[in-house]
């Protein structure tokens, strides 16, 4: 059977979806690395310890309920930081944060690996990701496996898109 589609129609359909295949599927990496939740954990309890001295056993009146507010919101985000994971399958990438995050690698056009030389092990490296509707989501990983991949992923897209 062949099929009558003519280039131009094809053009008029948008781009081909992009295909990518991982190592493993599914892959899943902590979001952030260790020594950087160590350092979140402790930076918020520093702050806790400080905001306990300096208000003391008033620490419940409503006059301090600020404070504790925007310690609650830090505890918040500290705890998300903690818990999150990236979700790499054939299909797309997930991170769960504070709202989850997902795109789906058809979508893809962009791709870009970010990371800070020497201190992957604290700087989680991170994909910047642009959709072909032009939205773009920055998805972290902490795990070298999962670099690697975002590593491949962003160049074969380039590839891709290039041709």
């Amino acid at each position: 059977m062949t099929s009558n589609h003519t280039p131009e129609l094809m053009a008029h359909l948008g781009p081909a979806p992009f295909r990518f295949v991982p190592q493993h599927e599914p892959m899943v990496s902590p979001a952030f690395s260790r020594p950087f939740k160590i350092m979140a954990v402790a930076l918020l309890s520093g702050l806790a310890y400080w905001a306990y001295q300096l208000h003391g056993a008033q620490m419940v009146t409503t006059d301090y309920l600020w404070l504790w507010a925007a310690w609650s919101i830090m505890a918040y985000t500290v705890g998300h930081l903690l818990m999150g994971t990236t979700t790499l399958t054939s299909n797309g990438l997930e991170q769960t944060w504070i709202w989850d995050k997902k795109v789906e690698l058809r979508d893809l056009a962009y791709a870009k690996l970010i990371r800070v030389p020497g201190l992957d092990w604290l700087v989680a490296p991170r994909l910047y990701l642009r959709t072909l509707m032009g939205k773009f989501t920055v998805i972290y990983a902490s795990n070298p496996d999962m670099v690697e991949e975002f590593k491949r992923l962003s160049t074969e897209l380039k590839a891709f898109r290039s041709m």
